[in-house]
């Protein structure tokens, strides 16, 4: 029994990203149009780079009020937080520190979790499988010739595929500061998989 391993490099070619808009306010009316007239803002700038309609989505809404206090405990009032985040997949990397930059020069003020992918990882995976049964098999040999054996057919075979995405960014970002491009690096990708075979 022996378990081979293979690995491939991918550059990635899409990544997915949370922008959002966090506005509040002493009244809850004002608090959602001040946020509905930023948040149009946001995704009219995303679309401006060419991100189509299909590609941003919006994952959360909310409204609620939040009690403020002193330095003694005393509460002075009530604020209304507002949420609205949209899921927005690029697909040009080329444009990602625009958009960003653009988003929040438009009023984005929360931005998380900027995660890249490969859209089509499937000649990656048969690759890395084809290296993973060649190690294997290599193991195998080398095992059955100090052993004094020769090996037989396989009796099993059972693979597992492991692909995680990094996330560059998990941080808030503040609104302002002009509408300068972001830096940003994808970096690279690994997918592995680890197969585990039996030879009679």
């Amino acid at each position: 029994t022996v378990t081979g391993t293979g690995m491939v490099t991918l550059t990635p070619d899409i990544a997915y990203i949370y922008i959002g808009v966090h506005t509040q306010n002493e009244s809850a009316s004002a608090a959602v149009a001040e946020n509905n007239t930023q948040a149009q803002a946001v995704i009219a700038a995303i679309k401006a780079f060419g991100v189509a309609e299909k590609d941003i989505q919006t994952t959360n809404f909310s409204i609620y009020p939040q009690q403020q206090y002193d330095n003694n405990g005393v509460m002075t009032g009530t604020l209304f937080v507002v949420d609205n985040t949209v899921y927005v997949t690029m697909r040009d990397l080329t444009k990602i520190g625009d958009i960003l930059g653009a988003a929040v020069s438009s009023g984005a003020n929360n931005i998380n979790g900027i995660q890249f992918d490969v859209a089509d990882k499937s000649q990656a995976l048969t690759d890395a499988r084809a290296q993973a049964v060649a190690d294997a098999r290599k193991q195998a040999d080398e095992l059955a010739k100090a052993a004094g054996v020769t090996l037989g057919p396989i009796q099993s075979i059972s693979f597992y595929n492991n692909y995680p995405t990094p996330v560059l960014m998990d941080s808030k970002a503040v609104g302002g500061g002009g509408a300068s491009a972001v830096p940003v690096s994808a970096g690279q990708l690994t997918i592995t998989v680890d197969v585990n075979v039996v030879y009679e």
